[in-house]
């Protein structure tokens, strides 16, 4: 692991802690003397999605990541619950034992996480997801919220 103050390659681990699906530890520069920390994730399986016109994509924990940031821009979730609605949704998509899964699939757990999280969120997410085409879309969409 390099330095990330100076790119010395010798650093020792000073602290290690176990989180959900991450390492972190705190290491320090043999050289520089100085801390930081790195979260260490086990490699996952490569899988595929499948998207609307059958080409495949690799799966990309980021971009998830950040498609449920943009939904929840400017609302009061804290980074905490969108973190671990990722890994609650790629544990999802391993239970699913393939090295394929179809966007919609993925967009439909996207869904379900976002409803209970936020409500804006998930229309917003809804609404690029399923293709609003005008304000009765999301009205069907308001009305069967707060039917529930």
């Amino acid at each position: 692991m390099k330095c990330v103050y100076c790119g010395y390659s010798e650093t020792k681990v000073v602290d290690s802690r176990e989180a959900e699906d991450t390492t972190r530890r705190r290491r320090e520069c043999l050289k520089c003397e100085k801390r930081f920390t790195t979260h260490e994730r086990a490699e996952v399986l490569q899988i595929y999605v499948i998207k609307k016109d059958n080409s495949r994509e690799l799966y990309d924990r980021e971009k998830l990541r950040r498609g449920i940031l943009r939904a929840c821009e400017k609302r009061p979730v804290p980074m905490e619950k969108i973190d671990a609605a990722v890994n609650k949704i790629e544990v999802k998509i391993k239970e699913f034992d393939a090295n394929e899964i179809h966007s919609k699939t993925l967009g439909e757990e996207v869904i379900k996480h976002l409803k209970k999280l936020d409500k804006v969120a998930y229309i917003r997410f809804a609404s690029i997801y399923r293709e609003f085409a005008d304000v009765e879309d999301f009205k069907k969409e308001i009305q069967s919220l707060l039917k529930k």
